[in-house]
């Protein structure tokens, strides 16, 4: 594929093509180039693996540390919350200081989260590790992802760089998954010695987690190497105050374009029906194992939802060739499957039938991201773009948090299943909204 560049001079006109990029080949790429992409796949596993060691139990833990369900709901809405109205001023933080210190910045934050959880059972002091949780999530956002393309390209000029990041999404999935199965084994192999000092058995996950964070610290200390930037102080402060701007002008231009208000409208209904299973749904299925090797079992479903969710990514491109890209009746349909199939995962009693369930679930979020972001993209310019994609982080957030708090309030009155019936209503509604948009959208097109 080539492009054309017209340039005008002197009463002529110039045509000149420009070769794409050429097709990457690892073998080809300078030693430099090839070490660049191991250090950053090495990374991004450790980064990853630390977090995987502590998804699978996190709720377990809570649970253990005498927290009800309302409880766990209110301390990832405080997630949530921390990281959605961080993220924004954040955004462009790394790109005036540099992306090391900033990630660096994200990594002590996450170390001072685990700390402090390890610390205390006590309802405030775990809500401030979630708070700087969803604060080290923030300052983490696209930082070493830019500097790896920008060095990437510095070292490999016009060579495809999307091979070299799939390699390195490849070990950031690799290192959740490998995580979240140890991070659900460790109790059963080695809680025994924290209940002997009259701990938690989840705190072995959180431990290692803690250590393995450590080591990502001095790993991207010494091996990622950026040229230092002349530290800007007002660029954080100029962050917060663009903050209520850009909500405004995204929010405008949302509210003009009918299709793009009633898309996220569907995406923050999405995240308030699927949130609430995606972290609570440990301790449902833990009274549905035996005894002994629960965690392990939990740790090994863990680690198959991330499997299935990067299937369903796969997928994507192909459901939506069958439905011609039409992006909205791609999402109307996959809303439709994740409301059916969150009815049945709340009726499960047994653990084989909510694991044929949970899978099948996972596959259809991963199938949803590309409609929805296509669909996104399709009405907005560039000039707006990554306003529209800032209004969309903060109103998913905004979705994410109120329903596990409105989830979390049914399970402690009710049940679990209960709060999951519940919010397969949203998850019906999103499906209506993106119903009335598929068929606006095609008269359209006529």
């Amino acid at each position: 594929m080539y492009g054309n560049c017209v340039v005008q001079s002197a009463g002529r006109t110039d045509i000149y093509r420009m070769a794409a990029p050429a097709e990457f080949s690892f073998a080809s790429l300078t030693q430099n180039a090839r070490r660049h992409i191991r250090v950053f796949q090495v990374h991004q596993f450790l980064d990853r693996f630390a977090m995987g060691l502590t998804v699978a139990v996190v709720a377990l833990a809570l649970t253990d540390r005498g927290m009800d369900l309302f409880q766990i709901a209110l301390l990832f809405g405080v997630y949530s919350i921390i990281t959605m109205t961080m993220e924004l001023p954040f955004g462009g933080l790394a790109d005036t200081i540099g992306r090391k210190p900033v990630f660096l910045a994200a990594v002590v934050s996450s170390v001072l989260s685990l700390a402090l959880f390890l610390s205390s059972s006590d309802f405030y002091v775990l809500a401030i590790s979630f708070a700087f949780i969803g604060f080290g999530r923030a300052l983490r956002s696209g930082t070493l992802d830019a500097w790896f393309v920008e060095t990437f390209k510095s070292q490999a000029p016009d060579v495809d760089v999307q091979p070299a990041l799939a390699r390195a999404q490849w070990a950031n999935a690799m290192g959740l998954a490998i995580g979240a199965f140890l991070g659900g084994a460790l109790p059963d192999v080695a809680g025994s010695m924290a209940e002997g000092r009259a701990a938690s058995i989840y705190d072995v996950s959180y431990i290692a987690s803690f250590a393995v964070m450590i080591g990502v610290f001095f790993y991207t200390m010494v091996l990622i190497v950026e040229a230092p930037r002349p530290l800007n102080p007002r660029a954080l402060k100029e962050g917060f105050v663009a903050v209520p701007g850009m909500i405004r002008d995204a929010a405008l231009l949302a509210f003009r374009h009918s299709t793009l208000s009633v898309l996220l409208v569907a995406l923050a209904l999405f995240l308030m029906a699927t949130n609430p299973v995606e972290v609570i749904w440990p301790t449902h299925v833990k009274p549905l194992l035996a005894d002994g090797l629960a965690n392990t079992a939990i740790g090994i479903l863990t680690a198959t939802y991330f499997f299935s969710i990067a299937f369903g990514a796969w997928l994507s491109p192909r459901v939506s060739r069958i439905f011609q890209r039409r992006h909205a009746a791609t999402l109307c349909l996959t809303f439709a499957i994740l409301a059916a199939v969150q009815i049945v995962l709340a009726l499960q009693d047994g653990i084989l039938g909510f694991a044929v369930a949970f899978v099948i679930f996972a596959v259809a979020l991963g199938v949803s991201e590309t409609p929805a972001s296509s669909l996104l993209h399709e009405y907005v310019e560039d000039h707006q773009r990554s306003t529209m994609l800032s209004l969309r982080s903060l109103i998913q957030q905004f979705g994410a948090a109120l329903g596990l708090i409105f989830a979390g309030a049914i399970a402690d009155v009710y049940s679990t299943p209960t709060a999951w019936l519940a919010g397969a209503l949203f998850l019906a509604a999103a499906g209506v909204l993106t119903a009335g948009l598929a068929k606006r959208l095609r008269a359209d097109q006529r």
